[in-house]
């Protein structure tokens, strides 16, 4: 018996490494073999209070080719621009984007996130790609969720997800991808300011599941500072016009109609990916404006083919496919004008589920909650009985309430809260602290 379960085990694994191999063998992921596609709009992944304070439904539109019964498949997340200030998850560039590489055989989501920010000035800007980034994380979450649930809805490869956007989309992707160090964020954005915003990962839905992906796509887009890339991060595929206004090829400050901020264009980070030894694709659109891609007109269509097989050949090179390159890289326009950078050392990745400093006593407290979310009251359990403090907070920080309790259980009561995201913590005798984000619906 023992020998038919090794062997059926193995005849398990040698099917499953079929299945993710074959494809490169097959034209799969390097050019259309499906002809059309299937669209299901306005998928739910979250929820959370936008700058106004308005609680905000989190959609997705999921797009697969159609017919298709393979049961992995890479997921591109594509995040829309905007200026954080606007766009949909349903303009021009991200339908074709989707439409394209559904048709290659990869599972595609354009997402929309929370937009808007006021005072439109320099730090609310930086508030606005935090929302922005935190709601990126909870659609990834949400896809993580479905696979590791056994629900498999969607069929995706959580080992080949990749997150690529467009302007102030290609700069979310950036950040989700590379602030990933306490010293990094301490630095772009003020913890007042983060921890009020939710903290890093945020709260925004599908909380404690992985938010990792295999590749980033940088269209038109920029980081806040170059050196976050650094050696041992996650290659890059990076496309960019010369005379871009709004968000600038090398270092500048971007500029919708009004000065924001000053980013890493993609010629920075092209130029420091190189010198740490990351792979990185850059193709540069000489003499092109902001998204040359996007528009009506022939020259439009030309650069979204360019932009596509560009990609494509970023894509099937991280999926280990060996195909023809359609689209080689040109050389890059510009000195990259590189300013000292101090690299973080001494400091820890952060931890996206609990919050950095906080996975010892999550262990330790062992806090569950449910329902979450729930219409009503919830249940909340520690691991054994001791003095309990509890607290709940709104999005703003302000407490509503708290209570000691000696027990391992406690029912937390609705009382007439409204709608929303709140942060219920825990704090026991010896002083150890858990946080976790509930929603009442």
């Amino acid at each position: 018996m023992k020998k038919i379960i090794t062997l059926f085990s193995l005849f398990l694994t040698l099917s499953i490494f079929c299945e993710a191999q074959e494809p490169c063998t097959t034209g799969r992921y390097a050019s259309n073999v499906y002809p059309t596609v299937t669209v299901t709009s306005n998928i739910v992944y979250g929820q959370n209070l936008n700058y106004a304070g308005t609680n905000k439904i989190l959609k997705l539109d999921f797009y697969e080719p159609t017919g298709d019964t393979a049961t992995v498949r890479p997921l591109i997340l594509w995040i829309h621009g905007g200026s954080f200030l606007g766009g949909l998850k349903t303009d021009a560039d991200m339908v074709a984007l989707s439409q394209a590489f559904a048709k290659k055989g990869y599972a595609c989501a354009s997402i929309d996130y929370r937009t808007g920010f006021f005072p439109i000035d320099s730090a609310n800007s930086v508030k606005a790609v935090m929302r922005a980034v935190q709601d990126a994380r909870a659609a990834l979450r949400f896809f993580y969720k479905d696979r590791a649930d056994g629900i498999n809805t969607f069929k995706i490869d959580t080992n080949n997800i990749f997150i690529g956007g467009s302007s102030a989309g290609a700069i979310t992707a950036l950040h989700l991808t590379y602030l990933d160090r306490t010293c990094e964020i301490n630095a772009y954005v003020p913890t007042a300011n983060l921890t009020a915003l939710g903290g890093l990962e945020g709260n925004s839905g599908n909380p404690c599941y992985s938010s990792k992906v295999n590749g980033v796509i940088n269209l038109c887009g920029a980081l806040a500072s170059y050196g976050w890339l650094e050696a041992g991060s996650l290659p890059l595929c990076s496309m960019h016009g010369t005379i871009d206004g709004t968000v600038k090829y090398n270092r500048g400050i971007v500029n919708p109609g009004v000065p924001l901020m000053y980013l890493d264009g993609s010629r920075m980070l092209h130029e420091q990916a190189q010198a740490v030894g990351v792979q990185s694709n850059f193709y540069t659109f000489y003499g092109a404006d902001h998204v040359p891609y996007l528009g009506g007109g022939a020259s439009a269509v030309a650069y979204m083919d360019t932009t596509i097989n560009f990609v494509r050949d970023y894509l099937i090179d991280r999926l280990a496919c060996t195909n023809p390159i359609l689209q080689a890289a040109n050389a890059p326009a510009q000195a990259a004008t590189l300013y000292p950078f101090t690299i973080c050392t001494g400091n820890l990745p952060v931890d996206f589920c609990t919050g950095a400093g906080l996975s010892e006593s999550f262990s330790k407290l062992n806090l569950k909650v449910y329902p979450n979310p729930s219409s009503n009251d919830m249940t909340i359990e520690w691991m054994s009985e001791t003095e309990m403090t509890i607290e709940l907070f709104d999005f703003s920080g302000r407490r509503l309430f708290s209570k000691k309790e000696f027990g391992k259980k406690y029912h937390l009561e609705r009382n007439g809260l409204i709608g929303g995201i709140y942060l219920l913590k825990l704090t026991n005798m010896s002083g150890e602290t858990t946080t976790q984000s509930i929603i009442f619906n």
